[in-house]
């Protein structure tokens, strides 16, 4: 685990990146009040194993025990933080896109661009298929300015929040969004192994309903002190 400090950023989409929808704006400050602590990587399959005992179903049967574990749906998600103990639960968007910025107001966290060196993702922006094609190894990539791996890439993130399709009425603090969202519809965040450079910008979000299991969609877990 990673302690993450409390501070504050802007969250959102960012003025020089063409790629911004309505569904990241507006900027808005967001104060971290409280340190917490992070998972360095996505959760492993090979940490769900033993923890939960078997993996989701529908995981991809030859991947190494180090890549994340995918095929989680959002209650799964919440069952393995209760059995990892008190205190670990999922993050909530605005501390997952501030531990993903780790300081930084770019485009992708601390860069304005991307290569396959720095992320694992399939496709250039022209369609071209340039990836791995599958999940891989967590920290095969960088870690960014907290310490962190893999927050963009690799495998979508579940995060706590309802989707709400904009931030107009957003907390000014990491406080989960669950009120007034699309119900049973959650926020993910990243970016996974199978999508473009566009989807691992810091400020991307979709949603997910809680019960997909994606073979692109996994987790990371934090704690509070």
């Amino acid at each position: 685990m990673i302690e993450i400090p409390a501070g504050s950023f802007v969250m959102g989409g960012v003025e020089q990146d063409k790629f911004v929808t309505e569904i990241e704006l507006p900027l808005h400050y967001v104060e971290v009040r409280e340190s917490f602590l992070m998972s360095e990587t996505p959760v492993t399959r090979s940490l769900w194993l033993e923890v939960m005992g078997s993996l989701p179903a529908g995981n991809i049967p030859y991947l190494d025990d180090a890549a994340p574990v995918v095929c989680v749906s959002f209650h799964d998600a919440l069952a393995f933080c209760r059995e990892l103990g008190a205190g670990y639960r999922l993050p909530t968007e605005a501390e997952w896109e501030y531990a993903c910025r780790s300081g930084s107001s770019t485009i992708f966290p601390g860069c304005s661009n991307i290569s396959t060196g720095d992320a694992n993702y399939l496709y250039d922006e022209f369609g071209f298929q340039v990836g791995k094609g599958t999940p891989c190894r967590v920290r095969s990539y960088g870690r960014n300015a907290f310490g962190l791996s893999d927050m963009i890439g690799n495998v979508c993130e579940w995060v706590m929040d309802l989707w709400h399709p904009g931030f107009a009425t957003a907390p000014a603090d990491t406080t989960a969004w669950i009120v007034g969202g699309k119900k049973g519809c959650r926020v993910v965040r990243g970016g996974g192994w199978d999508h473009l450079p566009r989807v691992l910008r810091a400020s991307w979000r979709d949603w997910a309903p809680e019960n997909a299991r994606w073979d692109n969609l996994g987790l990371r877990v934090v704690k509070d002190f």
